[in-house]
């Protein structure tokens, strides 16, 4: 996991973060006198990169072609850009911009007065999770929409999810530095972006998938339970099923009435109780047991622990074992 903190009034330093972060750029400072004063924060996950960036004054950026999915969520001002022969599009606050990995690309006009939200998407990683979930191999390439609605339904709920990454930038204890809660949270970036866009395999995923059998889901569920404290994401657990994401959903909710990352909750919270219940209270805190199981949130992990035992793990683990 890589992160950049930048400060500058250096055009040229400007260029060579954007560089480094996202692609080879030119970057024109449009103001007049000439005014800049860059704040980036960047923090790549695993596939994906996620910036909040600000320049301080009108610009102009020309990144040539990408290579990647690109996202740009505009916040204060509108965003004016155009890729290939597209005609110049503006992009106004509550809505994305969305880039393919070919096509010249340019930010005709990046506000000053605003700032842009950017997501950076391997193009493998994305186009890899269209197969995950569908169960198939592309045929043609995927072409996200240009724009995305953020005002309502699912590109509301998957903004929210990209606002969470930015944020997380920001915190000096980051929870998205443990791997348990990174890797779905990147999973759940892809799958929402997927849902949420317009492209030619959007209805393949609204589909319910194919037969059910439980061999696979029994594969799924014995290598959670081998090993629990795994980060899994639910495209590892369809992998270890060898089957499709959406095929290895399905099941579960079928066979065993909950989703795939439930049911490992479930077996965390199993494993938690058990350690806690023979656990010496002198030498043993609660909070190294929940963070050895997978639970990178105290809080939740009490709450739900409560929920499934009538009691918070404390007092099981002040209690003397049977």
């Amino acid at each position: 996991m890589a992160r950049t903190s930048l400060r500058t009034v250096d055009v040229e330093q400007a260029m060579e973060a954007i560089k480094v972060a996202f692609y080879t750029n030119r970057l024109d400072v449009l103001a007049t006198p000439e005014r800049f004063g860059a704040a980036f924060e960047v923090l790549e996950l695993g596939g994906i990169t996620v910036g909040d960036l600000r320049c301080g004054a009108d610009v102009r950026v020309s990144c040539g072609e990408l290579g990647t999915y690109h996202v740009n969520i505009p916040v204060g001002a509108p965003m004016s850009w155009h890729q290939g022969s597209r005609a110049e599009v503006t992009t106004t606050p509550g809505r994305a911009a969305l880039f393919q990995p070919v096509g010249a690309t340019v930010v005709d006009h990046w506000a000053g007065a605003g700032q842009i939200l950017a997501l950076k998407v391997e193009r493998e990683l994305l186009e890899r999770r269209v197969e995950e979930l569908t169960g198939r191999t592309p045929r043609t390439p995927l072409v996200l929409a240009p724009e995305l609605d953020l005002t309502r339904g699912r590109g509301r709920a998957w903004s929210r999810l990209v606002t969470t990454l930015v944020d997380d930038v920001y915190e000096t204890t980051r929870l998205l530095e443990h791997p348990l809660v990174a890797a779905p949270l990147r999973d759940a970036v892809l799958n929402g972006l997927l849902l949420a866009t317009d492209h030619r395999y959007r209805d393949q995923l609204e589909r319910p998938a194919g037969e059910l059998r439980p061999a696979p889901v029994k594969r799924a569920m014995d290598a959670m339970r081998e090993c629990p404290e795994r980060p899994f994401t639910t495209a590892e657990l369809a992998a270890e099923a060898r089957v499709g994401v959406r095929w290895l959903q399905e099941a579960f909710a079928r066979y065993v009435g909950m989703p795939p990352m439930t049911y490992l909750r479930s077996v965390r919270l199993e494993r938690a109780h058990a350690e806690l219940v023979a656990a010496d209270a002198r030498v043993t805190a609660v909070s190294e047991v929940a963070y050895r199981w997978g639970f990178g949130h105290l809080g939740r992990f009490a709450e739900q622990y409560r929920a499934k035992y009538g009691r918070v793990p404390s007092q099981t683990l002040r209690e003397p074992a049977p």
